[in-house]
């Protein structure tokens, strides 16, 4: 089943017309390119004997224990996925099973608590961004970044896109293959002391730019300067502003908005996901009210019924299975509502005292541990500037080498740059949150000193 449809297996005839039509003589030939090694051979699926329940569990149960869990072994790796500390709350909220096993609504306006979830979620995220409409989510904040990308490409009837290399590496990667499927050209902006190359910009900026793509913090954790100025210089040129920002920098920090930033996006797992290992995350989409029939995916409206009483309903379809495929402005077909609940429960239960409070123990201590790291023989931040929850070190010897020597002290360590920032030599990206108490800083520090 997909997207509430059903499909039948093939018959017989069906799969030899299939076959016939792509000039394939039997299924095996379809799998010829495959070395015949990794090819599964008839009996050759060799699975243990049954177990019980009882053993079954036992089992799993030591497969998991295999993990490194965030509980036992301090992390100090981010790059977009953060271990932040989640209110109970939250998971209480997100646990209930009119939520936890509902399905996109597609017969919506019947599921009038969910609707109300997720119009709750859009709503704090505009006033955390500042914006005036927000989505209902998207996958994660590299397609928001991207689907912003396309939106301003859409508006402008433009097809040229700009991006510093000061954004993550990943969401650059996305945002290339989006693009390169709309006949788009992506152009990145140099760096300078790992920040954005503002003196760079104003050269690349012109009147065939659709759009001008910043990170805030930047990947590096850094904050970046003179965004009023690139704001500035991007509507000069008649191009969009776009800014992946990080949701609890925003406590302490000036919105999107005040910038005068076009779309915010970004990820909003830190806002009561877990890491999970990588997903699912969150992706958060908030633009100027302009903006507001190119914003991709759902959209809740509030409303009222014939008889007056408030409800809500999708509202400004824009996604291809609502209307014609061609003037769909993006062909996502879901979103995370379950994490945007985690995210509106998050953040009703901290409200902005408690926000702000995390957003302060995550600058602190990152600033404890870049201050701690930098007192060591052979180690020395890579970057001036203010960072926040995260700053790039640069490294006496191999990032991958290091990463071994922290887990046999029990440390997941941080982010190797190496691999995406070569022209760095051996440097790594280190991420504190509120969760990493100074015990914990204090034993990273022991262990790179021993390192060495």
């Amino acid at each position: 089943m997909s997207g509430g449809r059903h499909f039948l297996p093939l018959t017989d005839a069906e799969r030899r017309e299939m076959l016939a039509a792509i000039g394939a003589a039997s299924m095996e030939q379809l799998f010829d390119e495959l070395p015949a090694e990794v090819r599964l051979k008839e009996n050759g699926l060799k699975l243990p004997p049954p177990l019980s329940e009882m053993e079954l569990r036992a089992h799993l149960g030591a497969l998991a224990a295999k993990n490194m869990n965030l509980q036992d072994h301090p992390c100090f790796l981010g790059a977009g996925v953060y271990d932040h500390f989640i209110p109970a709350v939250v998971q209480h909220v997100v646990g209930r099973s009119e939520f936890y096993t509902a399905y996109t609504p597609y017969q919506a306006e019947i599921s009038q608590g969910l609707l109300q979830s997720i119009f709750e979620y859009q709503t704090l995220i505009c006033r955390l961004t500042g914006m005036e409409a927000a989505n209902a989510s998207l996958y994660d904040g590299a397609t928001a970044l991207a689907e912003a990308a396309l939106a301003a490409c859409s508006m402008t009837r433009r097809r040229k896109v700009l991006v510093s290399r000061s954004v993550n590496p990943h969401y650059r990667r996305v945002l290339q293959s989006y693009l390169e499927g709309r006949d788009c050209l992506l152009l990145e902006i140099p760096l300078a002391d790992g920040a954005t190359d503002f003196s760079r910009l104003e050269a690349m900026l012109d009147g065939e730019t659709a759009a001008l793509l910043l990170q805030q913090p930047n990947f590096f954790g850094l904050l970046e300067e003179e965004l009023e100025g690139a704001a500035a210089m991007a509507h000069r040129h008649g191009a969009l502003l776009v800014l992946s920002v990080d949701p609890l920098s925003l406590a302490l920090f000036r919105a999107p908005a005040e910038y005068g930033a076009d779309i915010a996006t970004g990820e909003g797992q830190g806002l009561g996901s877990p890491p999970s290992f990588g997903g699912p995350l969150l992706g958060f989409f908030a633009a100027r009210r302009e903006l507001l029939r190119r914003l991709p995916g759902r959209i809740v409206g509030e409303t009222v019924d014939g008889e007056g009483r408030r409800g809500f309903v999708l509202t400004l379809q824009t996604r291809e299975q609502h209307i014609r495929r061609e003037r769909a402005t993006s062909n996502i077909c879901s979103n995370q509502a379950l994490n945007a609940l985690a995210a509106a429960a998050y953040l009703a239960a901290m409200g902005p005292e408690g926000l702000r409070e995390v957003a302060e123990l995550c600058l602190q201590k990152a600033a404890y541990a870049r201050e701690k790291i930098a007192s060591l023989e052979g180690y020395a931040p890579a970057f001036p500037g203010v960072h926040f929850k995260e700053f790039a070190v640069k490294l006496p010897g191999s990032g991958s080498r290091l990463n071994r020597h922290l887990l046999e002290h029990g440390i997941i360590g941080g982010l190797d740059l190496e691999t995406y920032y070569p022209e760095l030599g051996p440097a790594m990206l280190f991420c504190v949150t509120e969760t990493k108490t100074r015990e914990q800083i204090d034993a990273l520090a022991r262990a790179l000193e021993g390192w060495l």
